[in-house]
């Protein structure tokens, strides 16, 4: 097994996301500041837009940071596709919408992001779709009218999303091996529920994640982006605690390498 390069190791980082899971702007501009050259992307999801609207997410795409806007678009197709055109507008990497969505709704978030990203001049962001919340696990699926298991289900919507020609999935760490049996490599996999190696083990460490895993474990699944909220936001020093989850990231690419 070969030392990482300086080049490796910046790619590995890229591949660390982290949810801004905050309540205004102000507080995710501090955090990002603590963070900015110790992780990839931001995430902006709903707590964070919805108490400040878009202007959080051009913020930080103007100060030259990359965006995960992940607000799960589901509506019907035509809602859908202007909601990812106006995604696109505003210079975000990557989206949400739900797999379950549909093909014909999945397919017009495509559609609606390549008119936004054409009529700004952006590069198209990468149309992501969700597949199972880490938050179910088998009893909430039952009870919500989804047979099988997290798993099973997790894979079928997978499948659906790659029919629909999506860029990648979002999938619990547990459901990415199966996943990579059945739709391959080229599929991007985002993978929430992550929690590092020393707190993966405590009482804390779930928090309303049913289905979770390390950076580590994940990574060796298949997992392509972690996202990562409280372990790093509520951290002493959220730098530190960044910089050790990429460190567990790079043990499991360095595996792969060698």
């Amino acid at each position: 097994m070969f030392p990482m390069s300086l080049a490796e190791k910046e790619s590995v980082r890229n591949k660390l996301i982290v949810a801004l899971d905050v309540s205004s702007a102000g507080a995710a501009a501090q955090a990002a500041d603590k963070l900015r050259g110790h992780v990839g992307v931001f995430k902006v999801g709903s707590e964070l837009f919805s108490a400040e609207g878009p202007a959080v997410a051009r913020q930080l795409v103007a100060s030259g940071d990359k965006v995960f806007l992940d607000l799960k678009f589901n509506d019907i197709p035509s809602t859908v596709r202007a909601a990812a055109r106006g995604a696109a507008r505003l210079g975000v990497s990557m989206f949400t919408i739900h797999a379950n969505g549909g093909l014909k709704m999945m397919r017009a978030a495509l559609e609606g992001a390549r008119e936004g990203a054409e009529s700004e001049g952006k590069t198209r962001p990468l149309v992501l779709a969700v597949t199972v919340l880490t938050s179910l696990d088998g009893e909430d699926l039952k009870g919500i009218g989804l047979g099988g298991t997290p798993e099973e289900a997790a894979v079928r919507l997978a499948r659906l999303a790659q029919s629909a020609g999506v860029d990648g999935i979002v999938a619990s760490p547990q459901e990415i091996t199966s996943i990579r049996k059945y739709c391959g490599r080229k599929l991007i996999v985002v993978s929430p529920g992550i929690r590092p190696a020393t707190a993966a083990g405590s009482a804390q460490a779930k928090d309303d994640q049913a289905r979770i895993a390390t950076p580590l474990a994940a990574i060796l699944a298949g997992a392509d982006y972690l996202v990562v909220g409280r372990p790093v936001l509520q951290a002493p020093d959220p730098a530190t605690a960044a910089d050790a989850i990429v460190r567990e990231m790079e043990k499991a690419f360095a595996t792969f390498a060698a």
